[in-house]
């Protein structure tokens, strides 16, 4: 047997031997040894050769890159405040060009990316790939796996809508449950007691900085484990000493990888272009009336918490979860048999297919009891559909302090400076804010002339739709002068 330092130098004087290669590429191989770095990549023995069943890391690689391509280009225009967040995702949504698909590119890419971690997730356990010399590669699996659902929740409020905000009321509202620390982990995610600019801004920090530099690193150090380990291969495969003829990863491994990326290439473009991601109104925490209700996959956990209350609740919400995960993550340090068929591990199995069908059940149950709830059923279908009728709406830029102290000056018109301060004692300016630039709990008014004739809103001010009214729009009673003062100042807020 040559020792390892003999074959190195063999190496290297086989190297120095061999031909120089032309052009760029040989160039930039005599200072990068890429060559060695591509075989190394692609030269990687499976034992049992190559199958589809191995295709869902490479699927979860491409999909964290083209969440950080599309993540970056938001971030472009995207301000983290509760003053800005929300229009500049609806001019990311309404007004960039083809701003609608990157940003529901990015939107199913979270789903996409749940979908093909627990499918990778399913057939590590399924084949028993995790055990022998692969404990580390366990847990930095279970860590990213941790971290991509952490993604996901920070992500989700960033629109700042009322789908998002309220959603994540809710997440946020659960964390306080947890015993002892449950108060001061709330506050440590929002920033206060409420939620608002420095919630957005703590999410945004974990969502573009803090999550992704830990998944960077994690995904380095789950690749290295790997090479390291090497394949697991089938099931019927020993663990520790591969016996079954390798096959090496390029090519037919590779070409079975990127099957599974054209698919989701396809699949995702199909998706964005033809079902778009809604943007809800803009958040306004006095609505009352308004169920929240998480993405797909949080469904499990919001159904399970509805189960535990009072003295009851620390078992629900800290027990029982803390052991599924410890017991998740611990599985290679207890399970050491070198057995991996499935059929050959009941409990194991048996296991797995109750947490499947607990988690699905959960999700269904919390559906079916939303359709079977008519006040519920009421009320979310009205969410959709005022979803549907913002996102008809044209962008509505905000209006800068500097416009807004140039419509005040330009208010030379007599008329219109009395009806401006009308609209300030009738404290309209409460709701639809100062110069009419809108709040989360009114619409802005700035424009609104081109739109709506003075009789019109003449009507509208005196008998309000019941839109208006629900919304907290009380009838104007003034006399017909001040009435007449009142439309020209919301004529001039142009």
């Amino acid at each position: 047997m040559v020792p390892p330092v003999m074959q190195n130098a063999q190496t290297n004087e086989n190297d120095a031997l061999a031909p120089r290669q032309p052009g760029v590429w040989g160039w930039l191989n005599r200072r990068t040894g890429i060559d060695t770095l591509l075989r190394t990549a692609l030269y990687e023995p499976i034992p049992g050769g190559a199958r589809f069943a191995y295709v869902f890391g490479s699927g979860l690689l491409f999909i964290f890159i083209s969440q950080v391509i599309t993540g970056v280009f938001l971030a472009l225009y995207y301000v983290p405040s509760g003053d800005h967040a929300h229009t500049t995702v609806a001019y990311i949504t309404k007004a960039v060009t083809a701003g609608a698909f990157l940003r529901s590119l990015h939107a199913y890419g979270a789903s996409a990316m749940i979908v093909v971690l627990l499918l990778h997730l399913s057939q590590t356990y399924i084949y028993g790939a995790y055990k022998g010399r692969r404990e580390l590669l366990w847990l930095t699996g279970c860590l990213l796996f941790a971290l991509i659902v952490g993604m996901a929740f920070t992500g989700y409020l960033l629109p700042w809508d009322q789908r998002s905000y309220f959603a994540t009321a809710v997440g946020t509202n659960a964390a306080s449950e947890i015993p002892w620390i449950g108060e001061s982990l709330k506050r440590m995610m929002r920033g206060g007691t409420e939620m608002g600019t420095l919630t957005i801004s703590r999410f945004f920090v974990a969502h573009v900085f803090l999550i992704p530099a830990c998944i960077f690193a994690l995904v380095a150090s789950h690749i290295f484990l790997f090479r390291k380990a090497g394949a697991a291969g089938p099931s019927t495969e020993n663990p520790h000493e591969p016996k079954q003829k390798v096959e090496l990863f390029y090519p037919r491994q590779v070409l079975m990888d990127l099957s599974l990326t054209a698919l989701l290439i396809i699949g995702l473009g199909l998706l964005c272009f033809f079902v778009p991601v809604q943007l809800g109104p803009p958040a306004n925490p006095a609505d009352a009336q308004y169920i929240p209700r998480p993405e797909w996959y949080y469904l499990p956990i919001f159904q399970w918490l509805k189960y535990w209350h009072g003295a009851a609740s620390i078992l629900g919400v800290l027990v029982i979860p803390t052991v599924l995960v410890l017991a998740v993550v611990a599985l290679p340090f207890f399970d050491r048999s070198i057995e991996r068929r499935p059929w050959k591990r009941p409990v194991a199995m048996g296991a797995y297919v109750f947490v499947l069908f607990a988690l699905v059940g959960l999700g269904l149950r919390s559906q079916y009891l939303d359709k079977h709830d008519a006040g519920v059923a009421q009320q979310l279908a009205k969410q959709r559909s005022e979803e549907d009728e913002y996102m008809r709406k044209p962008f509505e830029p905000e209006l800068s302090a500097a416009s807004l102290a140039a419509v005040n000056v330009a208010l030379a018109d007599p008329l219109a400076a009395k009806g401006k301060t009308i609209f300030e004692a009738q404290s309209c300016n409460a709701c639809h804010g100062d110069g009419g630039v809108g709040t989360s709990a009114a619409p802005a008014l700035v424009g609104i002339a081109a739109k709506v004739p003075p009789e019109q809103l003449a009507q509208f001010f005196q008998h309000p739709t019941p839109k208006m009214t629900a919304g907290g729009m009380p009838p104007v009673d003034l006399p017909p002068d001040d009435l007449k003062a009142l439309i020209a100042y919301v004529e001039s807020l142009k």
